[in-house]
């Protein structure tokens, strides 16, 4: 494995409204692989970002591209000044779903990722929410992460996220629900379930998860789920340990 790509969601970077902690555990987990590895992050949270500067009403899609426009700028600055601490350049990287539509600007958009990971550069990469009307009303990072990953060649993508695994049912509603290790095949009823983000200003939950995960398997790659609030078991999964997180993987 070289090259991977890392989502992290909006409910891993903020916590009651402000940045959290686990930006600082992320920016060094990244830091460190980033030495080995080609190292790619998809990050949400810039509407967060946004709404701690001005507080607009998000339900409005013109506030929400504000919010977007506002938070990006800022996000970029918090991750800029924590991976500066150890001496990793990072770069901001905007699409949106029509980079990935044409084979040309698909192709230009490869060089450049090739470029930047050549040179030990992590792309940071989001959607382009400010003037993306499609991906901000109906897209999320889960599955932009995914065509990150099979677009620029990656063979592997994680999420660190605030939901562990994935479970037999809801664990939030049955305590007897159990995590998978390993799932082979995307059960089409899943695809159908409502989406439950757990904070207000995320657009995915489980369903997203999976859809972005059954992209990749239907294309013969990889997916680990795994916390974004601890990361023991991210760190075992890239030593070849498999503790927690669930890995989607098909066996076709």
């Amino acid at each position: 494995m070289k090259r991977i790509v890392f989502k992290v969601g909006t409910a891993t970077l903020y916590e009651n409204g402000k940045l959290s902690s686990r930006i600082d555990d992320i920016v060094e987990l990244l830091s460190e692989l980033n030495k080995e590895y080609e190292v790619l992050l998809v990050s949400s949270g810039a509407v967060g970002a946004g709404y701690t500067r001005c507080p607009l009403d998000k339900s409005k899609l013109e506030n929400k591209q504000a919010l977007a426009a506002i938070g990006q700028p800022l996000l970029m600055k918090e991750y800029k000044e924590r991976f500066h601490k150890y001496d990793v350049t990072v770069a901001q990287v905007l699409v949106t779903a029509a980079d990935f539509d044409s084979r040309k600007r698909t192709d230009n958009a490869q060089k450049m990722i090739n470029v930047l990971l050549e040179n030990k550069v992590i792309p940071i990469i989001n959607e382009n929410d400010s003037v993306s009307v499609e991906e901000i009303l109906f897209g999320d990072n889960d599955q932009l992460s995914a065509y990150v990953t099979y677009y620029f060649n990656a063979d592997m993508l994680i999420i660190l996220s605030d939901i562990d695994a994935f479970y037999t049912d809801n664990p939030k509603t049955n305590k007897n629900a159990k995590p998978l290790k390993i799932v082979t095949e995307i059960n089409d009823e899943w695809l159908k379930q409502e989406c439950n983000p757990n904070d207000k200003f995320a657009t995915g939950g489980i369903v997203t998860k999976l859809k972005a995960a059954k992209f990749l398997m239907d294309r013969g790659k990889s997916m680990f789920l795994t916390s974004g609030f601890d990361l023991s078991d991210v760190k075992a999964f890239l030593k070849g340990e498999h503790k927690g997180g669930t890995l989607f993987k098909s066996e076709k």
